[in-house]
């Protein structure tokens, strides 16, 4: 009898146990707080949302516009999962100082290859530093990014390693990158805003191929 009820009792606790562990990430990365959707299930937070919408829990773009926060956000973690089809070709934007022009925002590149470029492969920010390691899973696999933008510094950890990390005020010159190579940026990046929207972007490139994203969750740090 005392077996059976110390049987019951554990079996109690670990279905306890599971219940916390998926409400904890539900809310975020295991043992954080503060964490919240990014975007409304209505995407009613979402500037001129009509051609994106939420399918089975999953963000996907109607067409090549790209999707923008309504609120701005200066110093953050955001951290969310991404699934690209061939040839998909998409970026999340940071910080964005006007959504009316992609290059006014930090990019973190989203992408099934390098673009020609290890300045466009996945994870790099975008025309401006590559990163240290490829740590893309195959086309139609889910990976996940954990972006957090704190003053100059944007990191970027791909499926579970930091791959990227930037200091911006390190970036002093427009068209230039800190190893001498050039970029398409007008303003130095150590002068980009440090605090807009975030988007992500649409059907992009000549092959118009998908890009899925879900569990989109962001913690601000001010």
């Amino acid at each position: 009898m005392i077996l059976s009820r110390t049987t019951s009792s554990l079996a109690i606790a670990a279905a306890s146990l599971l219940t916390l562990s998926a409400s904890a990430l539900a809310e975020g990365p295991p043992g954080t707080t503060g964490w919240k959707d990014l975007f409304a299930k209505d995407l009613s937070n979402a500037v001129d949302a009509h051609k994106w919408a939420f399918v089975n829990g999953e963000l996907v773009a109607g067409d090549h516009e790209t999707l923008w926060t309504k609120e701005s956000y200066g110093d953050f973690i955001l951290d969310l999962e991404f699934k690209v089809a061939k040839e998909s070709n998409s970026g999340v934007f940071l910080r964005s100082g006007d959504i009316k022009d992609v290059l006014k925002a930090l990019e973190i590149q989203v992408h099934d290859s390098t673009d020609g470029s290890k300045y466009g492969m996945v994870a790099a920010l975008y025309d401006s530093m590559p990163p240290t390691k490829n740590m893309s899973k195959p086309v139609g696999e889910w990976n996940h990014f954990t972006i957090t933008c704190k003053g100059p510094l944007i990191t970027v950890v791909f499926n579970g390693e930091e791959v990227l990390h930037a200091d911006l005020d390190k970036w002093t010159e427009a068209h230039k990158n800190p190893d001498g190579t050039p970029n398409k940026f007008k303003t130095a990046l150590k002068d980009y805003a440090r605090k807009g929207p975030i988007g992500f972007q649409g059907l992009h490139g000549k092959a118009q191929a998908p890009v899925w994203y879900r569990n989109l969750k962001i913690k601000p740090l001010e």
